[in-house]
């Protein structure tokens, strides 16, 4: 596939995915997250820009997990994460997200493996409950070379528009690249289940990244349109009835 037919191809599942969206909000049924992770430079942002392009902003939430304030740094480090899970009908996205508690803090050694290892099954278990709660997971992690990385952050550097994201840690997190590589293949291993599955998105390419995305929100949502549906015809009717009664109450 080239440039141009994978453009219009995620034109067309943008179209799809706003209609399911709309069904999916009305119904109130289910939720969708969204979990962006990556190395730096990795398109995070601009993916997130490109979803956020086809849905409806009043139901979207984009958080961003950074380092832990002191507060919460002195809860269990899922505390700050649970609170921005999707109700009932919305969308939430995440720019890195609570695998940053077992990214960072294994490759600079922030807490001791004895309690970093145990996090995986803690994460999955707090997926599972997002699950249980009719929250469709979908992860990403986009994954662009070595090389790639280190052009686009020249060519930021170059940039005078874009120079204002020049971070010296972005250079000095590369020296830790083989480290991270193995930190997201044990993560992406251990925590890549049914209810949450993992999707490694080549991302060299942003137009491709931008499909990939595309097809895999259209895929998980796409099941469930004949159920909102329904749950849309249902409460049309009672609406009716309740409009219906209360005119003849009226005359």
């Amino acid at each position: 596939m080239d440039k141009e037919t994978g453009r219009l191809k995620t034109a067309e599942l943008a179209k799809e995915i706003e209609e399911l969206q709309e069904l999916m909000f009305a119904a109130r049924k289910h939720s969708l997250l969204l979990v962006f992770q990556g190395p730096d430079t990795g398109g995070k942002d601009g993916a997130i820009n490109r979803v956020l392009s086809y849905l409806h902003a009043q139901t979207c939430r984009t958080t961003s997990f950074k380092v832990p304030t002191e507060e919460e740094a002195s809860h269990d480090f899922l505390w700050r994460v649970h609170p921005h899970l999707p109700g009932k009908g919305g969308i939430a996205i995440f720019n890195r997200s609570h695998y940053e508690d077992v990214l960072v803090v294994r490759v600079h050694n922030l807490l001791p493996e004895k309690i970093w290892k145990k996090r995986y099954d803690v994460i999955n278990e707090f997926e599972t409950l997002a699950a249980s709660n009719n929250t469709i997971i979908l992860k990403f992690f986009l994954h662009i070379s070595k090389v790639e990385q280190e052009e686009r952050l020249l060519a930021r550097e170059a940039d005078p528009i874009k120079a204002w994201k020049l971070s010296l840690n972005d250079w000095k997190e590369r020296e830790f690249w083989d480290e991270y590589i193995k930190a997201y293949e044990v993560a992406l291993s251990k925590c890549s289940t049914a209810l949450a599955p993992w999707r490694l998105v080549p991302a060299n390419h942003k137009w491709f990244r931008d499909l990939a995305v595309a097809e895999a929100i259209a895929d998980a949502m796409r099941p469930f349109r004949g159920e909102w549906t329904k749950e849309l015809e249902l409460l049309g009717k009672q609406a009716r009835e309740e409009l219906e009664a209360y005119r003849a109450e009226s005359k």
